[in-house]
């Protein structure tokens, strides 16, 4: 067996420069990849997440931000097959595993182990809106689709299909179709179950539901996921993901929701797990707070 370790050819660091200290984390990232004669370029977020071009040979890319950025990078490279080194510089990340103390160990035990790093294979889901029986929008998302009113919450009603068979109409202020990566987010928020992020599903849940019977439902990622706009409703209705890119809708749409071929690749961290940060940031620490 050949144990010879490659390293990367070009990195991409992509940094949320409106954060505190990622200028200087980034400054030091090039220099640790500039003292291995590692090719790097540097790439800025845009509040307006536009369209992120690699340049060619690229075979890592290194995320400076919090998860809204690990996002953005996702969006665009997923079908790419380049794994993503997530570095927390926000407060509350959940995707972003690796501490900003952390990178260049992670990134040392990547480079002096290729393959053999750890690396997680994140489920993501892609959708289309399908009007007038063509389609006028798709989209993909790590974390979750949202259907939702525009501006301040109103009831909205909703058709729920789940591999054609009608599973009933739902009266609330939205529904967020998750991935098990995202269900830490949104949906959990809304009263969705934590699944472990390795697990192939997704997650539907009802935003403050009209009904308290409508609870959330965790089906096989095998699973197409279609939800109906239906007549009479009194708001405007769009479609979210990942909080990030956004498409108007009008009554009669579906939106069609199935898995992606192409999974996200993040490093994993060499001192945590992802329950490890679940239980951080929920605090299960089985003692109560005052």
């Amino acid at each position: 067996m050949n144990d010879e370790i490659i390293l990367p050819r070009h990195v991409v660091i992509v940094a949320n420069l409106h954060r505190d200290y990622v200028a200087e984390v980034a400054d030091e990232v090039i220099k640790y990849l500039n003292s291995k004669s590692i090719k790097n370029s540097l790439i800025k977020t845009k509040k307006n997440f536009e369209q992120l071009t690699l340049p060619p040979n690229t075979d890592l890319l290194i995320s400076l931000g919090g998860d809204g950025t690990v996002l953005y990078c996702v969006r665009y490279i997923k079908d790419l097959g380049i794994p993503i080194l997530p570095v927390n510089m926000g407060t509350f990340g959940y995707i972003t595993e690796v501490g900003v103390s952390e990178w260049k160990e992670t990134l040392e035990s990547y480079l002096s182990a290729g393959v053999k790093h750890k690396i997680t294979r994140r489920l993501t889901i892609k959708s289309s809106v399908i009007r007038n029986e063509n389609r006028v929008f798709h989209g993909s998302a790590l974390n979750e689709l949202v259907v939702s009113c525009w501006g301040i919450n109103k009831v909205i009603n909703l058709g729920v299909y789940i591999d054609n068979t009608y599973v009933g109409k739902f009266r609330a202020d939205g529904v967020i179709v998750s991935t098990p990566t995202g269900s830490t987010g949104y949906s959990l928020a809304a009263g969705g179950p934590i699944v472990d992020p390795t697990l192939a599903s997704l997650i539907i849940t009802p935003i403050c539901p009209f009904a308290l019977s409508n609870r959330p439902i965790v089906v096989s990622s095998n699973s197409k996921i279609t939800i109906k706009i239906l007549e009479g409703q009194r708001t405007g209705i769009m479609v979210t993901l990942d909080g990030q890119v956004n498409y108007n809708l009008i009554e009669g749409d579906g939106i069609e929701i199935v898995s992606s071929r192409s999974n996200a690749l993040l490093l994993t961290s060499t001192n945590r797990n992802g329950f490890d940060i679940i239980r951080d940031k929920l605090n299960w620490s089985g003692e109560s707070r005052c």
